[in-house]
């Protein structure tokens, strides 16, 4: 097992109202949701599975969205984007929370890697998978509320690091991702929240890559999923009538 240390103005009402529904998912009580602790990870990669990728909550290109508008400041761009994905992510990973657990997640795992936490010291520590998406929540929650490194008001510079803090932003993000992927993929469907899993995952994956956010490297373990959902879906047939 691998150790890892660490040009128009776009209309964004349909994704908005997509991922909305996730809020409205998880201010439900859990009518539905499995019962007892989560089964040992099976290696077959269920995610994967046709039935699966296909679902989605929108059915437009993904890229329209990230891509940067002309009168927009790049830096502005990443951060709005960045501070978007941090709260769609960690409201995803709230939805399985309850099953993810020290008992069922010793580790922090996805695929064939185990993540370790550093902490600002640079010790290297293994944790529950709780215990290390509770660390990348609180610390990446750190970042997008520091007025120095995501200044909201006007004229306001951005700090010299700020490309590589996004950068590791979406380190830890992408963590959290495949974990949910990897662990929890089953509370997921069971819960029918897996289109809203699949978009998100592709809307974060298409703004990683437009922006060269992440070495390929550390997202080559999810290249099976990211290619099945970043592929186009065919056009659904319509049914045409005809009046008389």
């Amino acid at each position: 097992m691998s150790q890892v240390e660490e040009d128009p103005p776009v209309d964004f009402d349909g994704l908005e109202n997509a991922h909305g529904l996730l809020w409205t998912f998880f201010n439900r009580k859990g009518k539905g949701k499995p019962n007892g602790k989560k089964p040992p990870t099976e290696e077959k990669k269920h995610y994967l599975d046709a039935e699966y990728t296909k679902v989605r909550v929108v059915d437009f290109d993904l890229k329209e969205l990230v891509v940067l508008p002309r009168e927009i400041d790049l830096n502005e761009w990443l951060a709005s984007n960045t501070t978007t994905f941090f709260n769609l992510i960690n409201l995803q990973y709230s939805t399985i929370s309850e099953f993810c657990t020290g008992d069922t997640c010793p580790a922090m795992t996805a695929c064939n890697t185990t993540y370790y936490w550093y902490d600002e010291k640079g010790k290297k520590t293994k944790c529950t998978a709780p215990q290390y998406v509770d660390f990348v929540m609180s610390s990446v929650q750190k970042l997008v509320t520091d007025e120095d490194i995501f200044p909201t008001k006007y004229g306001k510079e951005f700090p010299n690091t700020f490309d590589s803090l996004v950068k590791k932003i979406c380190r830890y993000l992408f963590h959290v991702l495949a974990h949910i992927y990897w662990s929890h993929y089953k509370e997921t469907v069971a819960m029918d929240l897996h289109g809203h899993l699949n978009t998100l995952y592709t809307h974060f994956m298409v703004f990683i890559r437009e922006f060269n956010l992440m070495d390929p490297k550390e997202t080559s373990m999810m290249d099976d999923l990211t290619e099945a959902l970043c592929t186009p879906l065919p056009p659904q047939p319509q049914n045409h009538v005809t009046e008389r």
